[in-house]
C-alpha cells in the first residue's frame, strides 16, 4: 500500500481505535470476556484509572484523524504504549498461568490495534510533504 493509500485509511483507523477505546474496554473487562480483560481477583480502582485513560486517548485519536500529519508524535505514543502494554501483559500472563484467557483477549488485540496504526502511518517523506504543501 503507497503513501496515499495509507494516508486515506489512517483517519478511518483512528476513529475506530478511539472509538474502541471510549466504547470497548469497558464492556469487554466486565461482560462480554472478563477472563481475557480482566486481572483476577478484580481490581475496581485500577480498572477505572485504566478505562479512564483509554477514554481519553480515545476522544484524542479521533481527533487527530482530522489531521494525522500534524498529530503523528500522539499516534506514535500510541502505539509504542499499546506495544509496551501488551507486551508486559504477556510477561506477565507467562508467570502466572491463571490469567492464560489474556492471551486470546487484550493482548492481541492491543498489539493488533499498534500493527494497524504502524502499518497506515505514512512514510517521513511524505509527511514531510504534507507539511509543506500545508505552510
Amino acid at each position: 500500500m503507497n503513501d496515499m493509500a495509507r494516508a486515506k485509511y489512517l483517519p478511518i483507523a483512528l476513529v475506530v481505535i478511539g472509538l474502541i477505546f471510549i466504547f470497548a474496554v469497558y464492556p469487554m473487562m466486565t461482560w462480554v470476556s472478563p477472563s481475557g480483560w480482566r486481572w483476577m481477583p478484580p481490581q475496581p480502582e485500577y480498572e477505572q484509572i485504566l478505562m479512564g485513560t483509554y477514554a481519553t486517548l480515545g476522544i484524542f485519536l479521533i481527533r487527530a484523524a482530522k489531521n494525522p500529519i500534524v498529530h503523528a508524535s500522539l499516534i506514535w505514543f500510541t502505539i509504542w504504549s499499546s506495544l509496551v502494554h501488551a507486551t508486559i501483559m504477556l510477561l506477565q500472563v507467562l508467570a502466572d498461568p491463571t490469567e492464560r484467557a489474556h492471551l486470546i483477549g487484550s493482548i492481541p488485540s492491543f498489539y493488533l490495534m499498534a500493527g494497524v496504526l504502524w502499518y497506515l502511518m505514512p512514510s517521513r517523506s511524505f509527511k514531510n510533504q504534507q507539511l509543506s504543501d500545508n505552510s
